[in-house]
Order: C-alpha cells, then sequence, then structure tokens
C-alpha cells in the first residue's frame, strides 16, 4: 500500500502534499489504471486530513483527467487508452469497451508468440491497420512550463525505440496535427495525459501516456540520510525539481535541508555542490554535474557524494511502449 506523508510544519498546504503525492503514484504506477483509490474515510485515518479535504483532492484528480469516480463504487485511476479511431466499428467499441481491450491484448499475445505483424494483420485487420498507420509518425507532447522532461522523454525514447521522435510543445500540438493531417502516435508522460487529451480529443491520432520510474531506490537513500543534512536535487526539468522537492519534504519533513538547481543553471548548481552533502541527479544531469565537481574540486571543504538516478522512464514503460508499436520488447 501506498504511504502517504503530511507534515503540518513546512510551508507547502497540506491538500498540495496529498495531491502530488498520489499524482506521484499514478505516474509511476504505483496506482496502476483501474486501481480503485483509498476511500476518504480510510486516507483521512492514515494522514489525519479531514475528509472534506481529501474530497478536494480527489476532485482535482478527477479534474485533470487522472481519475473517475463511480458513484456508489469509488474513486479510480483512469485507463488511458486510444482516441479518435477512424474505424467503421468504433461505435461498436463505445457499446462494448471490453472488446477493445480484448481485441489489443490479442495482439499483443500473437506477437509474443512469434507471429509477424502481416500474419497478425491477416487475424486482426482492422486492429493491425490502425497500428502500422499509427506508427508511421511519433511525437512527445508535453507542456511549455515543463518542456525539459519532453527533452529526457525524447532522448531516452530514440536511445531505446531507435524511431525518429519529434518533441511538439502541448501549445503547438493542435496547429500541428491539422496542419501536417498528422496521422501516428503521441507519447506524453501520464502527469499532463489530461491535457493532451483534450487538445486531441477526435483526431485520428493515438494516444500513449508514459509511466515514469518509481523512484523507490532513491527513496530508500532520502530516508536513511542523516538528519539535518543537506540534499541536493539536480535534474533538468523544473517539473520534476518541484515534484520531488515536495515528495521528499512530504517524507522528511523539516529534519532533511534541501536544495535544487537545474541543469543548465551553473551558478545554482555549483552553489548546491558546495553546500549539499548528498546531490541525487537525474541520468542526463549526471556528467554535467560530475563535471562541475571536478572542476572546482579543489576549492571544496567537503566532496559531496553523487547518486545517478534511473533513467526518467522505467523498463518496464518502455516494453509496454515498444508492445503497442509493434516492436517486441526486452526480456
Amino acid at each position: 500500500m501506498v504511504q502517504f506523508n503530511i507534515h503540518s510544519e513546512i510551508d507547502i498546504p497540506a491538500s498540495k502534499q496529498l495531491l502530488d503525492q498520489i499524482r506521484f503514484a499514478i505516474a509511476c504506477r504505483q496506482y496502476p489504471p483501474g486501481h480503485r483509490l483509498p476511500s476518504t474515510r480510510q486516507l483521512a485515518m492514515v494522514t489525519g486530513l479531514h475528509r472534506n479535504t481529501i474530497s478536494k483532492v480527489y476532485r482535482q484528480l478527477e479534474d485533470i483527467g487522472l481519475v473517475e469516480s463511480f458513484a456508489g463504487s469509488g474513486i479510480y485511476v483512469k485507463d488511458q487508452g486510444y482516441v479518435g479511431s477512424t474505424s467503421d466499428n468504433s461505435h461498436l467499441l463505445q457499446q462494448h469497451p471490453k472488446a477493445s481491450k480484448i481485441i489489443k491484448s490479442s495482439v499483443d499475445d500473437l506477437l509474443a508468440q512469434g507471429f509477424s505483424l502481416t500474419q497478425t494483420r491477416e487475424l486482426l485487420l482492422e486492429e493491425i491497420d490502425w497500428r502500422l498507420r499509427c506508427n508511421q509518425k511519433l511525437l512527445i507532447s508535453v507542456p511549455n512550463r515543463d518542456l525539459d522532461a519532453g527533452n529526457i522523454m525524447l532522448n531516452e525514447l530514440e536511445q531505446s525505440l531507435s524511431l525518429p521522435i519529434n518533441l511538439v510543445p502541448l501549445e503547438e500540438l493542435t496547429e500541428i496535427l491539422e496542419e501536417s493531417n498528422f496521422f501516428g502516435t503521441v507519447v506524453t508522460s501520464r502527469y499532463f495525459i489530461g491535457e493532451v487529451l483534450d487538445v486531441v480529443q477526435s483526431k485520428p491520432v493515438r494516444v500513449i501516456a508514459i509511466d515514469i520510474y518509481d523512484y523507490h531506490k532513491e527513496l530508500e537513500i532520502v530516508k536513511n540520510l542523516p538528519k539535518k543534512s543537506c540534499l541536493g536535487l539536480i535534474s533538468l526539468s523544473s517539473g520534476t525539481l518541484e515534484v520531488a522537492e515536495i515528495i521528499v519534504n512530504s517524507l522528511r519533513g523539516e529534519d532533511l535541508w534541501i536544495m535544487t538547481a537545474q541543469a543548465n543553471n551553473t551558478y545554482k548548481v555549483n552553489a548546491l555542490i558546495r553546500t549539499a552533502h548528498t546531490i541525487i541527479c537525474d541520468t542526463a544531469s549526471f556528467p554535467l554535474v560530475k563535471n562541475a565537481v571536478a572542476a572546482i574540486k579543489e576549492d571544496l571543504i567537503r566532496i559531496p557524494k553523487l547518486i545517478r538516478a534511473q533513467k526518467y522512464i522505467g523498463n518496464k514503460s518502455i516494453n509496454l511502449l515498444k508492445k503497442e508499436l509493434g516492436l517486441g520488447h526486452d526480456s
């Protein structure tokens, strides 16, 4: 069960702490699609928050498209799937939503058994035709406010998929889709899936949400850091830093001093290196931070311990994306 940590002594509102912790749990698939979230009563007992506060957080999650509520049943993580199908049978899939899941599962099973895409297309012509057309073009789209997160995704997916991929700010996505008559796949982080779906709506594209790595190893390190020590967090992405700071604050409260810096801000990175006892940085930032430490090593009273976090996108999520694109997956 996901543990939530709410600290009243820090400046971040309790509702914001809970909201970001739940968003993180959804984004890294600790709460997978279809998972039922704890009731307001359960969360109230665990966090000490008023049930009205928890209800407000759940409404916020529903407004941004991450969860959906069912009267008498509860709050569930949305199963974000395909949108905008141009199939003549799309009305049948809308009437029978389970059929879509069965078709996709069948395709994955056939590919896993060694069938080629051509052979599978003969068996499930409509679904395979849709996948092949969508695979012709692949876009990553995130909001301008965290375009660096998109660059991290772009670098990691290009290395893993060996496909041409373009990064498009969410604010420009509508124009790109309309001007180029785009027919393909749009990939985004689950953090931004609601915003992307709002833009795409009924356009003939497939949208796939990427689950980020859950950083459980790094969080275990944070749990065991000495009290009153200084932890430095460095990333290319400002959004990642914001969420990471909230998660760490919620985990440790005021007994840990936290400094953050974007990797391209040389002044802040150097100040952080001179102060922090431990530095955790993302994979893309690690070489820059390592070189920065080496450059001022002679001036340092204490050399900080550098920890390179795992990749932003977990291997499981990469393999799932490969399956969706018909590329196979790593064993």
